[in-house]
């Protein structure tokens, strides 16, 4: 990692240690009250499962392998780290042979692994202070946090975030917590009661890798602009470039079509994830109505001209349109269907919808119930 011409494309260690130092230091909480807090997220996550079983029909009790971990922010960078390295290594791995043949390679052997680690790492501080909680699909095990036995992942709850927008909203704590806790044992819920789901999720991202031409140039320099945007380095008043993100920057024509499937596939679980969230919500969450409310008001809003940059930059406000677009299909199918038959979704990777069915939800019971029928 030391040596300028056999360094990695990225040093991950570096990347943790630039991200913890550079991250943001969380809402202040006495000692007493943090425990306080992690004791109710673990509880609320422990009651989310039977909810989100009984209101989705998925699953039985002893479908888990996944822990459960509540984090602070620079756990959550140690976590993603771990993954990001376990997912990306063929894309890294092709990226660093371009790197020692190509016209490039000079270059690139100059920058090294660990200018490219501070970047990734002062982007990870960035994000680190906006996740709420996550379902780490590809998590490895690491000696501090533990993943599922059996090629599960891990469930993360940040919660430093968790208390800052609770108190940003200004919305019951208590309720908040919960209602985070069903959005995301929702997508532990998903994995672990399709267990063909992982692994296709993987082959889909893997397939996507293997395709990337891209010169590592281009995918380097995006992401050292987006940490000049986060550091202040773009000039006052330049004009973002219009625009792509870092994803679209490496789509072949067989990586759109790869792209397209992982579009719908996020789309579903993000959409179905909000649709749980709100439909358990109001048996067991009092405030549902006016969290929902404030919190899809701040989604919209985002932040600052900058942050709206650097989320577009990193595909986040497309995200954003996997919230909306997929809870919108998950409600029209169950409206059509019942649980039951929304539910058929999970039968196999043929039953998922494209991406033109996830606009289109009529065209999916179409497919998948009337033809069957």
């Amino acid at each position: 990692m030391t040596s300028i011409g056999g360094a990695e494309m990225v040093d991950w260690n570096l990347a943790v240690a630039t991200a913890t130092r550079l991250v943001r230091p969380g809402p202040e909480v006495s000692r007493d009250e943090a425990r306080a807090i992690v004791a109710e997220l673990r509880k609320h996550a422990k009651s989310s499962e039977e909810h989100v079983r009984s209101f989705t029909r998925m699953g039985t009790e002893d479908i888990h392998d996944t822990p459960v971990l509540v984090v602070d922010r620079a756990g959550w960078i140690r976590a993603n780290v771990a993954g990001f390295r376990e997912i990306l290594k063929p894309l890294l791995d092709k990226m660093q042979d371009r790197r020692s043949g190509g016209p490039g390679g000079a270059v690139l052997g100059a920058v090294g692994g660990k200018v490219t680690g501070v970047e990734l790492g002062m982007l990870l501080s960035f994000l680190a202070s906006r996740v709420l909680g996550q379902y780490e699909t590809f998590a490895p095990a690491t000696r501090d946090l533990p993943a599922g036995q059996h090629g599960g992942g891990r469930l993360l709850l940040v919660a430093p975030n968790i208390v800052h927008v609770e108190r940003e909203l200004d919305v019951d704590p208590h309720d908040f917590r919960l209602w985070v806790c069903l959005h995301e044992e929702t997508h532990r819920t998903q994995f672990s009661a399709v267990p063909w789901l992982r692994d296709h999720l993987e082959g889909e991202i893997q397939s996507f890798l293997s395709e990337t031409e891209v010169d590592p140039m281009t995918v380097l320099e995006r992401i050292r602009e987006a940490a000049q945007s986060l550091a202040g380095g773009r000039p006052e008043g330049e004009e973002d470039d219009g625009g792509r993100s870092i994803v679209e920057l490496v789509q072949t024509p067989a990586q759109r079509e790869i792209l397209a499937r992982l579009t719908a596939v996020m789309s579903l679980l993000e959409g179905h994830a909000d649709f749980v969230m709100d439909g358990v919500g109001p048996d067991v969450v009092p405030s549902v109505g006016e969290i929902r409310e404030k919190f899809q008001q701040r989604r919209a809003r985002g932040a600052s001209r900058l942050d709206q940059a650097l989320r577009k930059l990193l595909g986040l406000d497309a995200k954003l349109r996997q919230y909306r677009d997929g809870e919108r299909f998950v409600r029209a199918v169950v409206d059509e269907v019942g649980m039951d038959g929304f539910n058929r979704v999970w039968t196999s990777p043929n039953t998922l919808p494209t991406k033109s069915e996830i606009a289109k939800p009529a065209d999916w019971v179409a497919r998948v119930h009337r033809k069957g029928e």
